[in-house]
């Protein structure tokens, strides 16, 4: 078997210099650093991860805490692809996950505790509620955490989430386009940030364009297609209906679009509807939807760089990341003659 002193012989360099070469130490000439990384790769040496640790005192393992209230774990339609955006940028910069086991499976529970325990270097923290208790201890730790979608920062703590505000006003905005006056809207929990913000948005639309704002034409709901569903039948039950409505996640209209249907009315021709995130399912529902999309992929791919950067710059300030959104136009939205 190859050892680090039969790459260091071949390349006519020192031990340590190989060492510091696989630990990317930055004091190592680019051609040197090479010529050992080419022979490495000759040879098929793999360093070993416990050396590895003892040398720079990093397990190069990020710890991964996932909860919604749904339970949907590892299937969840939005979730998922933020993961593969988080593993493919931790792995690409030589890093494994640990994914934590959810609070729910036991009643003991510390996610301060749980990174101490396995060791890691960092942690992602993804759909827990701002309210949970744990999460005191954690960002008042020593421990680099960097949140998705959750509007949390401490000493060693920031976070990453798309710029909710824009996405509601570029929905209100495009049902204006297409002549609708009279808009509405399914909210989710309006204690998370992503459902503040989409209000604000939405509101702040609303006034920019010149229509009415009615708080009956606001409705809350669970981020849900169930929740979108019960949500519109108290949007048809209504006297005075707006045409437009604005969901604010993209199961939320679908779950709308099924209450309508089974009104007898229908989509877009009774009314028009833009969900929000663009998860895959929105391709293919029928009419497909209309949707505010989320970069779900760069959240994760954000989110892992800046948890790197606190692990290794801990010294720099580390400022939340915004990331912009789009429309994406299709079959669910219709133009009012007028």
């Amino acid at each position: 078997m190859t050892t680090i002193k039969d790459i260091a012989k071949k390349a006519g360099v020192s031990v340590t210099t190989v060492s510091r070469v696989i630990n990317n130490y930055t004091d190592v000439s680019e051609k040197t650093k090479e010529k050992v990384i080419s022979i490495m790769k000759a040879e098929n040496y793999q360093p070993s991860a416990v050396a590895r640790s003892l040398s720079t005192n990093k397990s190069y393992s990020v710890g991964v805490f996932f909860t919604d209230h749904l339970n949907t774990g590892l299937r969840h339609p939005f979730f998922r692809e933020v993961i593969y955006g988080l593993e493919k940028t931790f792995s690409e910069n030589g890093y494994d996950l640990i994914f934590f086991a959810h609070a729910k499976w036991g009643s003991s529970y510390s996610y301060t505790e749980k990174c101490k325990n396995r060791h890691v270097d960092g942690t992602v923290l993804m759909g827990m509620p701002r309210t949970d208790p744990n999460l005191d201890n954690l960002i008042n730790s020593n421990i680099p955490t960097t949140f998705v979608d959750l509007d949390i920062v401490g000493k060693n703590a920031s976070y990453v989430i798309s710029d909710n505000v824009q996405g509601a006003s570029i929905a209100v905005e495009y049902f204006h386009q297409l002549g609708h006056k009279r808009i509405g809207m399914i909210m989710g929990q309006s204690i998370t940030r992503p459902a503040q913000d989409r209000l604000i948005g939405f509101q702040k639309s609303i006034r920019k364009v010149g229509l009415e704002y009615r708080s009956d034409w606001i409705i809350d709901g669970e981020f849900s297609e169930e929740g979108g569903y019960e949500s519109m039948k108290g949007i048809l039950a209504l006297d005075r209906k707006p045409t437009g409505i604005f969901c604010q996640s993209d199961e939320m209209a679908i779950g709308a679009m099924r209450a309508i249907e089974e009104a007898g009315y229908k989509v877009p021709d009774d009314f028009s509807i833009i969900g929000f995130d663009d998860i895959e399912i929105s391709r293919y529902v029928r009419p497909t939807l209309t949707t505010v999309q989320q970069d779900k992929f760069s959240l994760g791919q954000k989110a892992a760089e800046l948890l790197l950067q606190m692990i290794n710059s801990p010294e720099m300030n580390h400022s939340p990341i915004f990331l912009p959104t789009k429309l994406v136009v299709r079959e669910s939205c219709k133009a009012l003659d007028g």
